[in-house]
């Protein structure tokens, strides 16, 4: 039951960011802190927008935020099913419904990252948007700050955004892009009502020469593990492990990089995540995204 209390958008993220504790989110709780909950820059930091962003939501300065915007917060302030609906609401937004790509996470989800800290790890949803990833992903791929319509999707990135650091032959690279749109219109099929997937699709078609051949050519195949090149700026080439894990009944992806034991690499990575977050320096409203191309 949600309170009567949280009369506005700005108050509810306001009160539901004094009840997270930082450390449940990861974060270190640095400094003396007035209350026990979450700043606006964590928030920020969690949820992928700006610091700036998030104080003028709190103070009704900003009345019109995105639905994509409202998930990140929902995610960021570990709501229950029932609070993000209402948060939805608040912003005037209709809540996500049983024909959408469920775009939350569960509290075991988050854990699991909290405790993987020495792994690239991200989460994606069915539609391969990008919904979370540690700072040692974002160290390892690079920010794209992109909130603009579909930039934290994954399939968009490899389709139309620019080429990223993952290294890849010509043969590796189709099987691939086969196997994301294979993917990709099985999610469709189970959710052939959600209107932001449907908006994604015709996008990549229209804009995609490529994904529109594999589209209507029906192309299947699955995007199983695979060895990948990783062209860091900083430590080098990392050639690592990419595996691709299903949460059952989530219906969220989480992309795992891993390193041989005993080998530059795992050296590498290693000096990766001893050098923390600011290996990639994070850009202005996406410090918690890494870079989204499925690669």
């Amino acid at each position: 039951m949600v309170s009567a209390e949280f009369g506005s958008f700005g108050a509810a993220v306001r009160r539901w960011r004094d009840r997270v504790p930082p450390g449940s989110a990861g974060l270190a709780a640095a400094g003396r802190r007035r209350a026990a909950g979450l700043r606006r820059e964590e928030l920020a930091l969690l949820a992928g927008i700006s610091a700036d962003y998030v104080t003028r939501l709190e103070q009704g300065r900003a009345t019109h935020p995105s639905d994509q915007v409202v998930e990140a917060l929902a995610r960021a302030l570990r709501l229950s099913a029932a609070e993000r609906a209402h948060l939805f609401r608040l912003a005037g937004l209709a809540p996500p419904g049983p024909g959408t790509v469920p775009g939350t996470l569960t509290p075991g989800v988050h854990r699991l990252l909290q405790r993987l800290t020495g792994t690239p790890v991200a989460v994606f949803d069915a539609a391969w948007t990008l919904l979370l990833a540690n700072p040692l992903y974002a160290a390892l791929m690079g920010e794209r700050p992109v909130w603009d319509g579909h930039g934290r999707n994954g399939a968009w990135w490899t389709f139309l955004g620019p080429p990223g650091r993952v290294r890849q032959g010509p043969e590796a690279r189709r099987a691939m892009e086969a196997a994301l749109v294979s993917d990709l219109r099985a999610t469709a099929a189970r959710y052939p009502a959600d209107p932001r997937l449907g908006e994604l699709v015709a996008e990549l078609r229209a804009g995609s020469p490529r994904f529109a051949e594999l589209w209507e050519s029906g192309a299947v195949g699955r995007h199983e593990a695979a060895r990948k090149t990783v062209d860091h700026p900083e430590v080098g080439p990392l050639t690592l492990d990419c595996d691709i894990l299903t949460v059952a009944g989530d219906e969220v992806r989480l992309m795992v990089y891993t390193a041989e034991p005993g080998t530059p690499d795992a050296d590498r990575l290693a000096l990766l995540a001893r050098a923390g977050p600011g290996a990639a320096p994070p850009g202005p409203t996406s410090a918690n995204f890494g870079a989204a191309a499925i690669t």
